[in-house]
């Protein structure tokens, strides 16, 4: 099937180099900012893309939940397929695409996990529903039927009425810590902004521009 007429211009704004933050960090600080002013739905959400140990890729949705100098965090099942391919090739990238601000994100790194107390402590700051399905679901598993999960959350609410429910050992946090980041700003024609920051081995940023 061909795809015609849904070419859109992109000509809110443009990017420079005397434009840029000195460090990824400010960028990026400075542009999440603006998607959240922007009210734009789930600036959050992020493409986080990975691959098992033959380098077949997979890629998925998830959420963003804290950011700083040491990394990207995001939480899910250990034992999920991204979780199992983190363990056998922990490089990954991460893809945010603000559409209304025509911007995009671009991040690459190597993952680890976060320690347990900040898992926990992110466990128990969810809502009690969201804890239930962490506990409930064996993430990427075959299921027969969404009843059966249905009952699992309804045996462990039930369980739980009166008590903690704790984080799963197999459910946590990691964390991306970015050796590139590219920052995309859409332009008229296709001819876009595109911004690379490189870590450098003496710790600091290295900044170039790439062609559209």
């Amino acid at each position: 099937m061909r795809i015609e007429n849904l070419r859109k211009e992109y000509t809110l704004d443009d990017l420079s180099r005397r434009r840029l933050a000195k460090t990824p960090l400010e960028q990026f600080t400075s542009w999440f900012e603006e998607a959240v002013a922007a009210e734009i739905a789930e600036p959050t959400a992020m493409t986080l893309a990975t691959s098992d140990e033959q380098g077949r890729p997979s890629a998925r949705i998830v959420l963003l939940k804290g950011f700083a100098e040491e990394g990207f965090d995001f939480y899910t099942n250990y034992s999920s397929r991204k979780g199992r391919e983190l363990a056998a090739n922990p490089q990954a990238a991460l893809l945010f695409f603000w559409q209304p601000l025509q911007r995009q994100v671009r991040i690459g790194g190597r993952v680890s996990k976060l320690p347990r107390e900040l898992s926990d402590q992110y466990f128990a700051s969810r809502p009690r529903g969201s804890r239930l399905s962490a506990v409930a679901s064996p993430q990427s598993e075959e299921v027969e039927s969404r009843g059966v999960l249905e009952r699992i959350v309804e045996t462990l609410d039930q369980d739980h009425q009166e008590r903690e429910i704790r984080r799963p050992e197999g459910w946590g946090g990691y964390r991306l810590r970015a050796t590139e980041i590219e920052f995309w700003q859409g332009r008229a024609s296709r001819l876009h902004d595109r911004f690379r920051y490189r870590l450098e081995a003496d710790g600091g940023w290295s900044i170039a521009r790439l062609a559209p």
